[in-house]
C-alpha cells in the first residue's frame, strides 16, 4: 500500500561473492538500510550467509526476500552453476523465517535493476553512431565469473525480464584467428565450446594460453613470473594489458573485446533489441578503454545485411556497482 513501510531483503548471489542488502520499501520507493559482501566459497549454503547477515541487523526482520542467482531457476529451485549450493525458495523461507522468498536468474535481476533503478549517470555509451533509444526490447549481456544473458521484453507499457542461458551457447568463430581458438578450446574442453569459455574471467586465461601458443606475441619473463602460482590470472592479464605493459596481454583484451561485441550483436539480433544493448557484469567497467577502442563495435556490427540496423543501436555499459541487487529488491517490493 502506498505510504506503508515494509522491510525487504535482496541478494545478488555469485560464485565469487554474495551481496545482501536490507531495504525499507515505501510504496515504490526503496531506501537502503544496510549492505554486506560475503565470500561465497566460505559458506556451506546461502541460508548460512543470510543467517549471519540478519544477526547483524539489530532484530530488523524482512517480510519478503528475493535473490538473483547464477543459474537456471525452475519451480523455485536452482543448482548454482559455479558453486556447490542448491537453492530452494521453500527451504530458504523455512530456514530464515522470511514469509516469502523468490529466486531469479542473476542476469534477469540485473536487467530489472537496469530497467527500473538506474539513472543517466549509471551508463557509458560505446556506440558513437547510436540513435536515440527507441521503445523496444533490450538485450542484456554480462561477462564476469561466467557469462550471463537476458532480454528485457517491452510489452508496449513496461519491461519484463526474461532469463536465458545463452552464455552456454556454441561459440561461432569469425576469421582464421578465432578458427584456431575454437580448435584450441575444443581440445582443452573435450568437445563443446561455449561463449562462457571465452567471455569470462577464466576465459581471459583461456585466451592468453591460446594466443601464447599461437605466437601472437612473446611471453615476457616478468609476466611469466607474475602469473606463476597466481590463483586467478585474469586480473593480472587485464592490468598489464590496460597499462600497455605487455603486448600479449593487450592482444588478449583486443580479441576478448571483438568476441564480446560479436556475441552482444548476436543477442541483439535474436531479441530484436531495438531498445539497445546493455553490458553488465564485472568485466566491462574494468576494461572500458579497450571496449571503447573499436574492436567491440566492429564485432558487434559485423552482421552482413543487418549491419546498418546494429550500427544505430545504443550500446551502453552499466557502471553502477549493484544493478542485480537493485533488481532483486525491485522484485521483492512487488511481492509485498
Amino acid at each position: 500500500m502506498i505510504g506503508a513501510k515494509s522491510v525487504l531483503l535482496a541478494g545478488d548471489i555469485g560464485a565469487t561473492k554474495t551481496v545482501l542488502g536490507l531495504f525499507d520499501c515505501w510504496g515504490d520507493r526503496l531506501v537502503s538500510l544496510s549492505e554486506a559482501i560475503f565470500a561465497s566459497a566460505d559458506y556451506v549454503s546461502l541460508e548460512a550467509v543470510v543467517a549471519e547477515f540478519l544477526r547483524g541487523q539489530g532484530g530488523e526482520m524482512p517480510e519478503v526476500a528475493c535473490f538473483g542467482v547464477p543459474g537456471p531457476v525452475s519451480e523455485g529451485r536452482c543448482e548454482i552453476t559455479n558453486l556447490p549450493w542448491v537453492l530452494s525458495e521453500r527451504e530458504l523461507a523455512e530456514a530464515t523465517g522470511v514469509r516469502k522468498v523468490r529466486l531469479l536468474n542473476d542476469v534477469q535481476a540485473m536487467a530489472l535493476g537496469m530497467a527500473y533503478r538506474l539513472g543517466e549517470g549509471d551508463w557509458v555509451e560505446l556506440n558513437p553512431h547510436a540513435v536515440r533509444p527507441r521503445p523496444g526490447n533490450i538485450a542484456v549481456i554480462a561477462a564476469g565469473t561466467g557469462l550471463g544473458e537476458a532480454i528485457l521484453y517491452w510489452d508496449g507499457g513496461r519491461y519484463h525480464a526474461l532469463p536465458t542461458e545463452g552464455g552456454h551457447s556454441d561459440f561461432a568463430p569469425n576469421g582464421p584467428l578465432e578458427d584456431g581458438l575454437l580448435t584450441f578450446l575444443r581440445d582443452r574442453f573435450h568437445g563443446h565450446v561455449s561463449y562462457e569459455r571465452i567471455l569470462s574471467g577464466s576465459g581471459l586465461a583461456n585466451l592468453y594460453d591460446y594466443l601464447r601458443q599461437a605466437g601472437a606475441a612473446p611471453e615476457s619473463e616478468a609476466l611469466q613470473a607474475a602469473l606463476a602460482g597466481a590463483p586467478d590470472r585474469a586480473p593480472i592479464i587485464a592490468e598489464w594489458a590496460l597499462e600497455r605493459r605487455d603486448a600479449l596481454c593487450a592482444a588478449v583484451l583486443d580479441l576478448f573485446a571483438a568476441i564480446y561485441g560479436a556475441e552482444a550483436g548476436n543477442l541483439a539480433l535474436k531479441s530484436l533489441a531495438l531498445g539497445g544493448v546493455i553490458l553488465g557484469g564485472g568485466i566491462a567497467p574494468k576494461i572500458l578503454p579497450v571496449l571503447q577502442a573499436g574492436n567491440f563495435m566492429a564485432g558487434f556490427t559485423a552482421k552482413g545485411r543487418l549491419s546498418l540496423l546494429l550500427g544505430e543501436l545504443p550500446v551502453r555499459v552499466a557502471v553502477h556497482p549493484q544493478p542485480a541487487l537493485l533488481g532483486a529488491a525491485h522484485t521483492a517490493s512487488a511481492m509485498l
